[in-house]
């Protein structure tokens, strides 16, 4: 853990944003953990994010996917409550019911860069933090960049 993480996991905890009904009702987006998706010999990524108990926040809540592709993802329902998972994928989004200590699994595809949104729109569950994002590194392929000049790169 680099000291920075550090000093925000001290601060958000300080403050009372580290669980829900402190500071807030809920939880600040994205105060979770950050992981990385693991890629497999055969190409495809895979990755576990499971709701803990009485928490209400993803874990992980930032889910990093090295490239564009597919990704087996499977979810885990640790709390008391019932949630629900409504995913991101290239053609259509895919929801996924889970009542409380349940599982479920979702391949998803998602071929370009970018941020792409996950929650539990059950309840209020989003208003109350249950919301991440899956975050595909990478490149625009050369056939889907604009035809406009080079721009700075960092």
């Amino acid at each position: 853990m680099t000291s920075t993480e550090e000093r925000r996991s001290a601060t958000l905890s300080e403050i009372g944003l580290d669980k829900q009904n402190k500071a807030t009702l809920g939880r600040v987006l994205a105060s979770g953990n950050l992981a990385y998706a693991e890629e497999g010999a055969d190409g495809r990524m895979r990755a576990r994010v499971r709701i803990r108990p009485d928490e209400l926040v993803w874990d992980p809540s930032i889910l990093v996917m090295p490239h564009g592709g597919d990704i087996d993802l499977e979810l885990i329902n640790d709390d008391l409550n019932t949630h629900c998972a409504l995913l991101p994928s290239n053609g259509d989004r895919k929801f996924i019911w889970l009542v409380n200590h349940s599982r479920g699994r979702a391949t998803l595809n998602l071929d370009g860069p970018g941020y792409y949104w996950f929650s539990s729109p059950t309840g209020n569950d989003e208003g109350r933090g249950l919301t991440g994002a899956i975050v595909v590194l990478g490149d625009v392929p050369p056939e889907a960049r604009l035809d406009r000049p080079e721009q700075p790169r960092p």
